[in-house]
Order: structure tokens, then C-alpha cells, then sequence
């Protein structure tokens, strides 16, 4: 079995911070979530995988995730000119998956619970595809299956107008050589797509058996900022405390990771919290489900369930920094002035300069 990874589009929803940077590699609790996928697949014994890159972000990704050495897999780079749909993804990897089984996983989506069991149960035979479902309160806004009473899929719909379940396919996928003769015969969808979806149903028309799991666990979409915090909060829920930096005149409490070379200074850390390598907190609170980047300063400030990126800076602010995201290299000020009980939230780009 090989495994395809998606990690091509613009990532509008997520601007600005893709303005500069693949929606892929935004890091949550300090680790793109693109190797939140690769470690997925690699975890269920795949050592051949597919990236689909897009021209604008190719070259980003190429050199976040390399030739896989590190995962002790082969990783290709397949690229796809223009996003024309997921069906399209399979497609444009026709090539590189041959006729063999694979697994494709959305690039920017995060999950809990592994993909092991579905490998297992599709390598023991029975069905054409395996999909992952899980319910979900707007179903308009994904590909939706409906499901008999014995709970097997009967038909399968992109972003219906009146939704017959609310049932969403999460963006992992199993799926037999047989999809690449439905994707063949596919014709765009009504958004000039060609939708895995349509694929799926095409397997079901034929008599193909499509065998359909529910999330065990959680899993994001994180097309949104709000579903970055939320991704980061639930990664940072399951994580061990591991303080390898440098704490002085501080107070460290709950499931803290501080890697080696950060340092707290006179600061309160409450966890869950990641504080990345040459970090400085500085007479300042860190609360929880925080993730602060490489390299980053926080001096004199509070910042509570946000994700800053590696090499920025806040200093000085007068309220509390909550609800945020904060990119690359970004430098957020503030007067030092006496402190407000009103938070800040924003999501500011790479490079972005602030004033209060």
C-alpha cells in the first residue's frame, strides 16, 4: 500500500498567514500539521509516499518535509498545476500509485487514534474503499454519506443544499486500484471540480463495496485560524511534561514542554503549554493551550490559548493576547502602560509590525 498526501492549494481562509507560507506547514503545538499526516500513514506501515504540491507552495514543502529519510520512508513530489478537485489529485499520482492499494490524507487535516486499524481492515479484503465519517453540526459544508440501517453507505453527496445526514467525510481515504477506472469516466461537478465524492458513489453504482468508519477520538479541518487554536488545544491536551530549558525565579505548573535552549525568566507557565527551542518568557504569563515558536520573545506580557510562530516578538503589551495567531517574525508592541481587562485577539501574517 503507498500513501498520497495532499498538500497543494492556496489556503485562502487561512490568509494572511498563507499569504506567506503553505497552509500545510502552520505549525500546531510546534510542528507543521502536514507531519502530523505523514507520521498517520507512516504510523500504518506505508514506507512509499506521494505529496501533491502546488507551483506556489512546492518548494516550501519540499524542504519542510525532505526526501523522508526522517520518517525512514520514500516520499515523491507530485505536482499539481491547478486544483481541480481531490479526484483530480488521484488523477495527476496515477503514475507514482501504479495499481497498487493507498491511502490518501488531506495534508491539512489532524486527527487522533492513528489510521492503523483502517490499513488492517482494508489489507483483509472485502470492499473497494474505506472512508472515515464523522458527524458534524454544518454537513452543507462537506461531502456528506448517508447510511442504511445496517449502517452501511448508500450514497454520497459534495456540500448538499438539504443534507440527509450530517455525516462528513473526514479527509482520509482508502481506496483499491478500481477508483482509478470511476475517475476516468468522472465529469466536473457544478464548482468545476472533480469530486472524490462522485468517485466514491461511481464505486457504489458499479457494486463496489465502500465500508465506513466514525473518527475514533477527535479530528480538525484547519482551514481556519479558530481551527488551528482548536487543533493546538486538543495536540497540547495529550502532551507530558518535559522542561529542558532554563527556568529562573519562575513558576512552571501542569503539562509544560520547555525544549532545551528556552529560558523562563521571572514568569508564570501554566500548561498545557509548548515553549519551543531559544524561546525567553520574561516577566510574563504564558497560560494554557499556548504554543510559543523558536526563537520567539515574550517579554513583559500575557498571551493564554494562541499559537505564536517561531522568531516573533511581544513585548510590553496592555492586555491579555488571547485567541490569536500569530505568524513568523512578527513584532507586537504595546506601551507598557497599565494593564486592561479586555483581551486582544487578531491573526497577524509573517513580517507584520504592530503598535498599541
Amino acid at each position: 500500500m503507498k500513501g498520497l498526501i495532499l498538500s497543494g492549494g492556496k489556503g485562502t481562509r487561512m490568509r494572511p498567514l498563507t499569504f506567506t507560507r503553505a497552509k500545510q506547514l502552520i505549525p500546531i503545538a510546534n510542528k507543521p500539521n502536514l507531519f502530523y499526516g505523514i507520521e498517520d500513514v507512516v504510523g500504518a506501515g506505508v514506507s512509499e509516499i506521494g505529496i501533491i504540491i502546488s507551483p506556489d507552495t512546492g518548494d516550501e514543502v519540499k524542504a519542510a518535509a525532505g526526501d523522508g529519510s526522517r520518517w525512514g520512508v520514500r516520499i515523491t513530489y507530485i505536482m499539481q498545476h491547478e486544483p481541480r478537485g481531490l479526484a483530480h489529485a488521484v488523477l495527476t499520482a496515477r503514475d507514482f500509485l501504479g495499481d497498487d492499494a493507498f491511502v490518501m490524507y488531506l495534508g491539512d487535516n489532524i486527527l487522533s487514534g492513528g489510521i492503523g486499524h483502517l490499513v488492517e481492515e482494508y489489507q483483509r479484503g472485502g470492499a473497494a474503499a474505506i472512508v472515515l465519517l464523522t458527524p458534524v453540526p454544518n454537513p452543507q459544508q462537506f461531502g456528506v454519506a448517508e447510511l442504511n440501517e445496517s449502517g452501511q453507505v448508500v450514497r454520497l453527496v459534495e456540500k448538499p443544499k438539504e443534507p440527509k445526514s450530517d455525516l462528513a467525510l473526514v479527509g482520509v481515504y482508502l481506496f483499491g486500484p478500481q477508483i482509478h477506472g470511476i475517475i476516468d469516466g468522472l465529469e466536473p461537478s457544478w464548482r468545476g471540480e472533480y469530486e472524490i465524492t462522485d468517485a466514491i458513489q461511481g464505486l457504489l453504482d458499479s457494486g463496489q463495496g465502500v465500508i465506513a468508519h466514525q473518527v475514533r477520538g477527535w479530528w480538525k479541518d484547519t482551514g481556519r485560524p479558530e481551527d488551528l487554536l482548536d487543533a493546538n488545544r486538543l495536540v497540547l491536551s495529550h502532551i507530558t511534561a518535559d522542561l529542558q530549558g532554563e527556568i529562573v525565579d519562575s513558576q512552571v505548573t501542569g503539562e509544560v514542554v520547555i525544549e532545551p535552549g528556552a529560558r523562563i525568566n521571572r514568569s508564570t507557565v501554566r500548561g498545557p503549554a509548548h515553549i519551543a527551542a531559544d524561546a525567553v518568557i520574561e516577566d510574563s504569563y504564558v497560560g494554557p493551550y499556548t504554543s510559543i515558536g523558536r526563537g520567539t520573545a515574550v517579554h513583559s506580557s500575557e498571551v493564554e490559548y494562541s499559537i505564536v510562530l517561531d522568531g516573533s516578538e511581544i513585548r510590553d503589551l496592555p492586555t491579555l493576547l488571547d485567541a490569536s495567531v500569530i505568524g513568523q517574525e512578527v513584532q507586537l508592541v504595546g506601551p507598557g502602560s497599565a494593564k486592561r481587562r479586555k483581551a486582544l485577539t487578531v491573526a497577524l501574517g509573517d513580517g507584520s509590525r504592530v503598535q498599541l
